[in-house]
């Protein structure tokens, strides 16, 4: 497939709908036809869950609006690896997440980012991690994450992703994704003085 612009792709998403047609419908539209309309749909459907799973990831709207730009690209050119086997937003999450680990690794901007939340990682004991008033506990909480914790509970709990579902988005065993849930919610209530009920 062709991939077009960024500018096209919200141009295009701006003027889709097709409220009636589930995404596996949608899909096929794209692959049988090419339709531009049609993924255009989809775009409009998940851009805002995409955008915000790449937010909490980066800790960067701006840096964050730019890779699901990117990633939106890629799910362009490789929807015909899209089976049908699992959700759409699913397979959608794991291009954005690769998108995102293959640009951190040619992008010193994301050094810098990752620097500054081990930093704030340092943070424990229920002192709280200094953030701006309009930022959720979530976020307060993800600073203390590794990068593959921060992925999962974001998954888990802010996009509200089953565990299979984080299987495929994440490429991980569904063992593993039990692990480091629990490994995360651990490292959270330790960091914050939180009792079990607190935080399930």
């Amino acid at each position: 497939m062709a991939i077009w612009g960024a500018e096209s792709i919200i141009e295009i998403s701006e003027k889709s709908g097709a409220p009636g047609i589930d995404d596996n419908e949608l899909v096929a539209k794209v692959l049988a036809q090419q339709d531009s309309a049609a993924f255009g749909e989809l775009v409009r459907r998940h851009q805002s869950q995409v955008r915000n799973f790449l937010r909490k990831l980066t800790r960067d709207f701006v840096l964050a609006d730019d890779l699901a730009q990117d990633a939106f690209l890629h799910a362009w050119d490789k929807l015909h690896t899209f089976r049908g086997q699992g959700t759409f937003i699913g397979w959608l999450l794991k291009v954005a997440y690769t998108t995102f680990l293959q640009s951190k690794r040619k992008s010193s901007r994301y050094s810098e980012i990752l620097e500054e939340v081990g930093h704030n990682a340092e943070v424990g004991g229920g002192q709280q991690v200094q953030q701006s008033e309009d930022v959720s506990n979530l976020d307060k909480f993800l600073a203390v994450l590794t990068e593959e914790e921060r992925a999962v509970m974001i998954l888990s709990y802010a996009c509200g992703l089953s565990h299979r579902e984080i299987c495929e988005a994440a490429n991980m065993p569904i063992g593993t994704v039990k692990s480091v849930i629990f490994r995360g919610k651990e490292k959270i209530r330790e960091s914050f003085d939180i009792e079990d009920h607190q935080y399930g």
